[in-house]
């Protein structure tokens, strides 16, 4: 007979059952949860640092609450796969971020215990707030906590949030898992007992009665009275003036992985019946596994790994990432041009500014989770006579879309946006996925788009960027390795609104941005074994667009396709619009057929990203059976799809 390693965790399903337990066996709980965390994603790789960190708060706060009813707003979404083995979801947990599988991220269809779906941060003081309110418009009584942590506080939305909640003056918890020690040092045994004490109804009330007898004092020493109280509580208690300045009562701060310690800070803020209240909480990103405390980003974000040892499962690279092509070619630009910087938001490792860092430490940027800042940070540079490179993922960019459009775009400034992870992107599924960023950009006039097919092409526009002074540029790449052609030694500069023409047809036209260039290709020479003569052409460009390009292939060919990884409004929106303009859709021609192939207008889940763009009908087989359905073949079309 075997012997379960975590017998306690094999008898909780829903938090229902872990509130069964008594407090003396949560501590074994917590450990067997954090085992289990660790094995199911040395399976399924993914978030497993954050995670880790929020274990023992995780077992707290579903035992102290009331959940689902009770409301935990996680923060980023990614800390809990602890949570989603408690509540009713652990026989999925090896499906993490896998086809069909569990999101890695909250998500509010999957569970009624993910009360607000996170993908992005700082999102969930706003969002709690909200639920108060519903709450309190509707007579309830429930409890809100919004989890902030794993850096997410750094924005600026989460003061916005904080300051709205100290004015409406609604009970609503904020937890602020402080996990880098980048607010407060280590506490101990002296910070727990304080901790406990301020959050208990008695200092309250006692605190209270003094306040109210404090009022009847002249108005200059009632003055002296109050500031001479936040003062001394802050410094018994180690911080908070400026959370207490927000409107909030703080409490902390306190050792997160210390069940004694939390237990009864977590009752006494539940009990609490008035106003916002943030405790503090103190934890270790990576804890309680070896290897990811070792570790410099404490296993943030993993492949699969031996648990044992720690060591990940990294498939041999058949071609740099477009990352890290990006990463070296800016590096060899700003070598040889001292005005160049780099500019991110949190993200050094995931953009490759981490390399620029090592290199030009005084040049580059991190300026934490604040998008707008750094897009308009990135403006003030560009007034000043500065290259300034704002490298931000796709959907990250989106929080800074009004700083795009008024301090840069309205500008004329030459900010160059390197927009990473564009179109779909696997495992991180609908949240992170670049399916935006050529309708929102395309809109702005004065902006340029680039979009490399290949590696190469990425090397070139860099290059590109880096002369071009007229405005603002953009160049967007996907997740993932390139396809493997060689590296050009110094890119070129291109002509801004140039494509090329790869492969020269005479029937059909398939006129491409971005990386689906290689899938036209494959799809081009299918069509030629089947007698149809194809041109392929790379437009390099969404803006400007090469209309001489597009019309000639438009007056030369039966039928015109565009193609993109992005959603609509973009690349085929702008082609349809210059077709329309000179009348090339006017029907004179008769046989003329244009076709745009976006991605479909729906939020496709997490998957392989073949599986991905399959389904999205973006691959060589749907390119093939779209030009055979314009052609008349829907047969055709048909079996090409199953093909």
């Amino acid at each position: 007979m075997t012997i379960s390693k975590t017998p306690l965790l094999d008898r909780i399903e829903t938090p229902q059952d872990l509130r069964k337990l008594q407090p003396g066996q949560l501590r074994q709980l917590a450990d067997e949860l954090r085992r289990e965390t660790i094995d199911a994603v040395s399976v399924t790789g993914g978030h497993l640092g954050a995670g880790l960190g929020v274990v023992e708060l995780t077992v707290a706060l579903h035992y102290v609450f009331d959940t689902p009813n009770d409301k935990i707003v996680w923060d980023v979404g990614h800390q809990t796969y602890p949570h989603k083995i408690l509540t009713g979801r652990r026989d999925r947990i090896r499906t993490l971020r896998q086809g069909k599988g569990l999101s890695g991220f909250t998500k509010r269809a999957e569970s009624e215990y993910d009360a607000f779906g996170a993908g992005h941060s700082s999102t969930s003081i706003s969002a709690g707030l909200g639920m108060a309110v519903a709450r309190d418009l509707s007579g309830g009584s429930n409890h809100v906590v919004a989890v902030i942590g794993d850096s997410a506080i750094s924005a600026g939305m989460a003061y916005e949030a904080m300051n709205n909640a100290g004015a409406l003056d609604s009970r609503l918890i904020v937890i602020l898992n402080d996990n880098d020690m980048s607010i407060a040092p280590p506490t101990g045994a002296m910070s727990a007992y304080l901790a406990r004490l301020v959050s208990g109804g008695a200092f309250r009330t006692l605190r209270e009665t003094a306040k109210q007898l404090a009022r009847h004092l002249p108005h200059f020493l009632y003055e002296k009275a109050r500031k001479a109280e936040e003062f001394s509580r802050s410094f018994i208690t180690g911080g908070g003036t400026m959370f207490e300045e927000l409107g909030f009562y703080y409490v902390g701060p306190i050792d997160g992985h210390n069940l004694e310690h939390l237990l009864p800070v977590l009752t006494n803020v539940r009990d609490k019946d008035d106003g916002p209240v943030l405790v503090h909480v103190v934890t270790q990103k990576g804890k309680g596994y070896g290897p990811a405390e070792a570790a410099a980003d404490r296993y943030h974000g993993v492949n699969r790994f031996d648990v044992l040892t720690g060591a990940q499962d990294k498939p041999k690279a058949n071609a740099p990432s477009y990352t890290s092509v990006f990463a070296k070619t800016l590096v060899a630009e700003a070598e040889r041009d001292d005005k160049i910087v780099a500019i991110t938001a949190a993200m050094p490792a995931g953009t490759g500014l981490d390399l620029f860092e090592k290199t030009f430490p005084d040049r580059m940027f991190d300026v934490a989770i604040a998008e707008q800042h750094a897009v308009t940070f990135a403006a003030g540079l560009a007034c000043e006579g500065y290259k300034p490179f704002c490298a931000l993922y796709s959907t990250f960019l989106q929080r800074g879309y009004d700083q795009l459009v008024h301090d840069v775009a309205i500008q004329h400034l030459p900010v160059r946006f390197a927009i990473d992870r564009a179109g779909l992107v696997g495992a991180d599924g609908p949240t992170h996925a670049g399916a935006f960023d050529i309708a929102y950009l395309a809109c702005l006039p004065g902006m340029v788009i680039m979009s490399p097919s290949d590696e190469a092409e990425l090397v070139h526009m860099v290059a590109t960027s880096t002369a071009f002074d007229e405005g603002p540029i953009a160049f967007r790449f996907p997740r993932g390795e390139g396809v493997g052609v060689e590296l050009p030694q110094r890119g070129e500069v291109l002509e801004i609104g140039r494509g090329r023409v790869i492969r020269e047809g005479s029937k059909v036209a398939i006129l491409s941005l971005g990386t689906r260039l290689a899938d036209a290709t494959t799809a081009a020479k299918e069509l030629s074994g089947r007698g149809i003569s194809t041109t392929v052409a790379d437009a390099r460009f969404a803006k400007p667009l090469d209309r001489d390009l597009l019309l000639r292939l438009a007056a030369n060919h039966e039928v015109l396709i565009t193609i993109e990884e992005g959603s609509i409004g973009g690349f085929g929106s702008q082609a349809f619009q210059i077709l329309s303009e000179h009348g090339a859709l006017d029907g004179a021609r008769g046989a003329f057929k244009f076709r745009s192939m976006i991605l479909p207008d729906l939020y496709l889940d997490h998957d392989k990203p073949d599986v991905m763009l399959a389904r999205a009908g973006l691959d060589a087989r749907a390119i093939v059976a779209k030009v055979l359905e314009a052609l008349g073949d829907e047969r055709g079309a048909a079996r090409a799809l199953i093909a």
